[in-house]
């Protein structure tokens, strides 16, 4: 198969290394760190350098940062489970870091952007504005299946998973462009890169601890999260592509009626020509909408 040619960013980036609860975090970073800090919080199976298209159409100066949540990416770590309250400590940390004495502005994706509306309402004073791009729970579980739930945990456990591997970076590069059709084979192949490595043997693998694939052993239960959605009190912004393949319900929450909103008197967007993954599919709309929303954030 010929060799596609890669896109090449137009803003650059560098690399750091945290040392955050264990785990050595590598963290993508564009921009002079005297400008206003910008974090960026990838979904799961992604990673922070995936933000590139975005950052690329950013008109204004920002420091930002987007990390590799632990078990993605460069965050190497092989575990047997992932607990999502790690991930709210790990960005507790990380902030700690970058921004410790001033509240900062998150844009999270997906399960980034759930980590970051959990952390926004238990430490509300640490953030000033949070752009929510497609992270607004799931629905909730049935206390009842619990027994069933611990059960396939423990049994699946038992049996490790396994990602699949690829002959070529254009072939990764092919998947991604079944799930987001609107990308180029360029970007897509820039993403496929930072998915993933090429392995001693030749083959293309992900970056990502298999035990992601496990079933989570606790359901999930909403009431918890909306408790700490309503602590939030720095604004927020709810982004949505109009052709996500979230369901219908979930897309009412954007509607005119404030009251069924995930979270307080949040301002809405709905990006149009974009699914699930905004920042691949709609880099420069969800630039100039997060620029707009940031710079009237009080």
């Amino acid at each position: 198969m010929k060799q596609s040619q890669i896109f090449t960013p137009l803003k650059n980036s560098d690399s750091a290394w945290l040392d955050i609860r264990g785990v050595r975090y590598h963290v993508r970073q564009w921009g002079d760190s005297s400008m206003p800090l910008l974090v960026m919080l990838h979904g799961w199976g992604d990673t922070g350098g995936a933000f590139q298209f975005t950052v690329d159409e950013l008109k204004h100066d920002w420091f930002v940062v987007a990390p590799d949540w632990r078990g993605f990416g460069l965050s190497y770590l092989r575990t047997d489970s992932y607990w999502f309250p790690d991930y709210v400590n790990d960005l507790q940390q990380l902030l700690e870091h970058y921004q410790p004495d001033a509240p900062v502005n998150l844009l999270g994706h997906s399960m980034g952007a759930n980590i970051a509306g959990l952390y926004a309402g238990i430490f509300p004073e640490r953030v000033r504005a949070f752009v929510n791009v497609e992270g607004f729970g799931l629905a909730d579980s049935e206390p009842s299946k619990a027994p069933q739930t611990y059960r396939r945990w423990i049994e699946e456990s038992a049996r490790p998973p396994r990602y699949a591997s690829y002959g070529s970076f254009d072939e990764l590069a092919l998947r991604i462009q079944v799930r987001s059709p609107s990308l180029s084979r360029e970007r897509a192949l820039f993403i496929a890169r930072q998915w993933a490595e090429q392995s001693a043997d030749g083959r293309v693998v992900l970056r990502a601890d298999p035990a992601h694939k496990l079933p989570n052993a606790t359901q999930y239960r909403r009431a918890e999260a909306e408790a700490c959605w309503d602590q939030v009190t720095a604004p927020v912004l709810l982004v949505m592509g109009a052709d996500t393949d979230f369901k219908a319900g979930m897309k009412s929450w954007l509607d005119d009626d404030q009251s069924r909103h995930p979270f307080h008197g949040a301002e809405t967007e709905i990006i149009e020509a974009a699914g699930h993954m905004v920042h691949f599919e709609a880099p420069a709309a969800l630039a100039s909408v997060t620029e707009a929303f940031l710079k009237t954030a009080v």
